[in-house]
């Protein structure tokens, strides 16, 4: 104990105090003692407060302005939104006015041809007698349990279906006199797209996930038609035989089929010379 007492009461050795002593500096005061010296020392002072106190008092100021150019922010926010939903409240009002137009009774038939033209175009509803055709991948393709192919590895993996194959299953179903077909629930077109981006694919640019489910309304020769085409049964049995891609066809009383999404359409219009601008 009264070698750490010694410690805590001696902490400078004795041979510094010594030198200290000496010089006259042991005890005495760091402050300045000249005039100058504490002037010095008053605006070493000063000059760190004075920043502090400009710095506090431009904050302050700049706080109303800024709580005010962020209230007129929120306000012209709040303006382009309400515009936004007017917006689309007058297109769901037009869009009901021309189906609303697209119903109204037309004289010499038009009705009838409007409605034959709605379903060869795919822009109304249809049902009726048809096909359902399902593709799927092969069990050694790793992808049961409805995985999105966007996510899945190893498209290029035989025993996956392509977008190829699914081409040519669609293409036999019009070519077997189907009326209207669907993939997925979505309709296809005369400007529908399927193709592959990646590991997916796409039809009219939105990814499909397994198993592929395509549906098509026609006539009675429409399963015939479509089992003994070419690119239809025939070249499903094949990818079956060769890579073990699962399928089916079934006959369906009853298929119902939703209407296109519409895309923007571009009318040629006469130019009185001739000619046709787009």
């Amino acid at each position: 104990m009264s070698l750490l007492t010694n410690v805590m009461e001696h902490s400078l050795d004795e041979g510094y105090a010594e030198a200290a002593r000496t010089r006259g500096a042991y005890g005495s005061s760091r402050m300045p003692t000249t005039l100058r010296g504490r002037l010095l020392l008053a605006l070493g002072l000063a000059l760190p407060a004075l920043v502090l106190t400009v710095g506090a008092v431009q904050v302050r100021a700049s706080a109303p302005v800024a709580a005010k150019e962020r209230q007129a922010l929120i306000q012209r926010v709040d303006t382009e939104t309400a515009n936004a939903d007017q917006v689309q409240q007058e297109v769901r009002r037009l869009q009901a006015q021309i189906a609303d137009l697209g119903r109204q009774p037309t004289g010499g038939g038009g009705a009838s041809q409007l409605g034959q033209l709605g379903l060869v175009t795919g822009t109304v509803d249809a049902y009726g007698p048809g096909l359902k055709v399902v593709l799927d991948d092969s069990t050694a393709a790793g992808t049961d349990g409805g995985t999105n192919p966007r996510t899945a590895a190893g498209f290029g993996d035989t025993g996956r279906v392509r977008d190829r194959d699914v081409q040519l299953v669609v293409n036999a179903l019009w070519q077997s006199g189907a009326e209207g077909v669907a993939i997925n629930g979505q309709r296809l077109t005369s400007l529908s797209a399927i193709r592959a981006a990646g590991d997916a694919i796409l039809v009219d640019n939105r990814p499909l996930v397994l198993p592929y489910t395509v549906l098509a309304i026609g006539g009675g020769g429409l399963e015939s038609g479509f089992t003994q085409n070419v690119y239809g049964g025939i070249y499903l049995s094949r990818l079956h035989q060769d890579y073990a891609i699962r399928y089916s066809i079934t006959a369906q009383d009853r298929v119902d089929l939703p209407a296109a999404a519409r895309s923007g359409l571009l009318y040629a219009v006469p130019t009185g010379r001739g000619g046709a601008t787009p």
